[in-house]
């Protein structure tokens, strides 16, 4: 029976069993909760259309937030996804878009799936969606891929942490570039050993990340570190499903991700008293939204 204390662990069950990480926390989640598999299969079914609707809504050149700050990139995105204009082409291109999406209806007050929190919800949506649509992959593989993100999600939450008022942004959109990058690996065939490594270079690759959100909204940067963050788990997946490994294993990642959320200043968890929301035009839109 799985337990959420390490990547090592699930990976080793993994490899014992021979089964995919997904089937095996599926079995683990319907066995501590006392209801049938697929009564909890169906439940992240009902998930993973939710976020095929928050892509669909959030592609709205006239949605904006509450605040007035941030709407409508998603749809600019995609004009250019679609004119083919893009630097790395379709794929990344989309998956920018459903990032983009996801989180601008976040802050528009829509309906979303935290994934794991509401200020990353736009990552692992973006990342499976696009490998899913691009592939043309069955729906039941794209559902059980987020039974792999969550399984890291959990031991990330266990070791470390998943809130930006904690641990900085590293743990929020850092975590879901991780869970995104591990569910990845397991659509593209990977081994459950690769899923490490994929969790491993995401979240190294967003190590320190602060959390300082302008005028203390989940809008200014967020947005677009769902777009930075699902970016960073394709690169992830990429280098592991071409067996490159990371130099350091994914639970000592996860530990070093828990000693810098610590040593973070306050000011650069969450307060908007630090980095990006103090700078001028930071404070100007503050002021903006706020009044003085």
């Amino acid at each position: 029976m799985l337990r959420y204390e390490s990547i090592e662990g699930l990976i080793k069950e993994a490899e014992a069993t021979g089964r995919l990480l997904s089937d095996l926390t599926l079995e683990q989640q319907a066995a501590q909760i006392e209801r049938p598999a697929e009564e909890i299969y169906e439940g992240m079914r009902c998930s993973l259309q939710v976020m095929r609707e928050a892509v669909a809504e959030g592609i709205d050149p006239d949605l904006r937030s509450a605040s007035g700050l941030t709407g409508g990139t998603a749809w600019r995105m995609q004009q250019q996804v679609e004119a083919g204009k893009t630097l790395c082409g379709p794929m990344l291109g989309g998956a920018l878009v459903r990032a983009l999406a996801v989180s601008e209806l976040n802050a528009a007050m829509g309906r979303i799936v935290a994934a794991p929190t509401a200020g990353s919800c736009g990552i692992i949506p973006a990342a499976v969606l696009s490998l899913s649509e691009e592939r043309g992959l069955p729906e039941r593989e794209t559902v059980m891929s987020l039974f792999t993100a969550s399984a890291v999600g959990m031991v990330i939450a266990q070791n470390a942490s998943i809130s930006g008022a904690q641990g900085g942004c590293q743990a929020e959109c850092g975590s879901a570039s991780a869970m995104a990058a591990a569910a990845l690996v397991e659509l593209a065939g990977g081994t459950p050993r690769m899923i490490g490594h994929a969790v491993a270079i995401a979240l190294k690759n967003i190590l320190g990340l602060v959390c300082d959100p302008v005028a203390g909204l989940v809008e200014i940067p967020c947005i677009k570190r769902n777009a930075g963050g699902v970016a960073n788990a394709l690169v992830a997946a990429e280098l592991a499903l071409a067996g490159i490994p990371s130099a350091i294993p994914p639970d000592e990642v996860i530990l070093a991700m828990k000693r810098v959320g610590d040593l973070m200043p306050a000011a650069l968890r969450e307060t908007a008293e630090g980095g990006l929301a103090q700078t001028p035009t930071g404070c100007a839109l503050c002021r903006q939204v706020f009044g003085e």
